[in-house]
């Protein structure tokens, strides 16, 4: 090993490489938070008015429950995911995806004996994949599950929720592409047909298509190879050999969408890439956003709890990628962050200075849904005022040295042509809210 040269300052170059990000693993900056923020608010919101509870789990799962959940022959068990072993030896594995998490939080907890359940979480979800536009290893999601709702009622609802969430956001470029999968045992039939027809054209088959072939078949469907374009259109269709009770759940999803009108047209390819999938599933997709067009996909997963070991209880849930649908919203501008303060406080001398932060305490308290922020670190007036102006405040709260003396403060509105006044320190919340209730009236 090299000796060290703890004398030797780092050149500019090296330095710049040690600091810089993963690669695929992004900052968000204050910049570009209000986007964010508005994705999340909105999505909170509607939520909780549908009825939705809050949960939050791991980012770390045991390795073997998304094996077990996902598939082992799927790209994200294969190929994708952060798997290391930790210092007892154990297995983990950072989060693909969060339903499997969720479904092991209800079997772990005791929550499931014939309960229902209506869940969401939000947070960041690592595939290491190639990075592009829309397509990042650590990757934000917003997941929504309902367990113990077997019909095709919640599906619809479901849908209906997303579909009010884009016209409350205003993202306007999306459309809704459903399919059903039928159950296991109507897919293992539908699997040897399939099997039986890719074997035929083995030779047509690219590398990844011959692994799955054997594995699981219906990943094919999902390549992504447009050299197989052909080869899969002319496959067997999954919908055409439906059991009769996936067949009358999938009608009942449709004449839904029809009667709440929500446009939608049935893919018979579309086959979703975990395989815990079952009967309804569904994307909305955008052609916006250049290769990557799902900006929500979801599905039911009736089986997915027994087989983690968990009683057989029906569910459907779907994710929503938190970057792609930012990128949508703000294709039309930028999106303000959260509103600034209502007053910025203007300190000058070293006894208003001292006494800043008591008085912004004290305001805080006694205006509770106003927004104060206190100068910090110093400054002459002109710089004061020009901080005042940059944070968008409505009006300046100026206490100096003479003022603090005199037992009062100066007011002076940001955003009017008005003259400035003073008010005493005992009734200061009185004259704000006077002041502030004037600019609004002038706004």
């Amino acid at each position: 090993m090299a000796a060290s040269c703890p004398d030797r300052e780092p050149v500019g170059s090296e330095l710049t490489q040690e600091i810089q990000p993963v690669r695929g693993m992004n900052d968000v900056l204050p910049a570009e938070i209000g986007a964010w923020q508005a994705v999340e608010g909105a999505a909170r919101e509607l939520l909780t008015a549908y009825g939705y509870q809050e949960i939050r789990i791991p980012v770390v799962e045991r390795t073997e429950l998304f094996k077990r959940a996902i598939g082992e022959y799927t790209d994200v068990v294969e190929k994708e995911m952060y798997t290391f072993a930790d210092q007892g030896g154990d297995s983990l594995t950072l989060r693909p995806e969060a339903t499997a998490g969720v479904m092991r939080a209800l079997i772990s907890n005791g929550m499931l004996r014939g309960q229902r359940h209506k869940l969401w979480c939000a947070g960041p979800m690592f595939r290491h994949e190639r990075p592009q536009k829309g397509r990042y290893r650590q990757f934000h999601q917003i997941d929504v599950e309902a367990v113990g709702l077997p019909g095709p009622d919640v599906d619809a609802e479901l849908i209906a929720l997303t579909a009010r969430l884009w016209r409350r956001l205003g993202i306007e470029r999306v459309r809704l592409e459903i399919n059903s999968l039928g159950t296991p045992e109507a897919r293992r039939v539908y699997r040897e047909k399939l099997v039986e027809y890719f074997r035929a054209h083995h030779e047509r088959l690219d590398a990844d298509s011959r692994r799955r072939l054997e594995g699981n078949p219906l990943r094919i469907l999902d390549s992504k190879n447009p050299e197989m374009r052909e080869l899969i259109e002319a496959a067997p269709v999954l919908t055409d050999h439906l059991d009769p009770q996936s067949r009358e759940h999938f009608q009942a999803l449709c004449a839904s969408l029809e009667a709440i009108g929500i446009p939608f047209r049935i893919n018979p390819r579309l086959v979703r890439g975990l395989d815990y999938y079952s009967r309804t599933v569904f994307e909305w997709i955008t052609d916006a956003l250049g290769a990557q067009d799902a900006v929500c996909s979801g599905g039911r997963y009736d089986g997915l709890i027994d087989q983690l070991g968990g009683e057989s209880t029906p569910g459907i849930g779907f994710a929503m990628g938190i970057e792609r649908l930012v990128a949508l919203l703000t294709q039309s501008g930028p999106v303000e962050s959260v509103a600034g303060p209502d007053v910025y406080i203007v300190v000058s001398g070293a006894q208003a200075t001292a006494a800043g932060v008591a008085l912004a305490e004290r305001l805080r308290t006694e205006l509770p849904n106003r927004r104060f922020e206190l100068n910090l670190g110093g400054g002459n007036f002109k710089a004061q005022f020009r901080r005042a102006d940059r944070s968008a405040a409505a009006l300046a709260l100026i206490l100096g040295d003479d003022e603090l003396a005199r037992g009062v403060a100066s007011l002076k509105p940001l955003r009017r042509e008005t003259g400035q006044s003073e008010s005493p320190l005992s009734n200061l919340a009185v004259a704000i809210e006077a002041v502030l209730a004037g600019s609004a009236g002038h706004m």
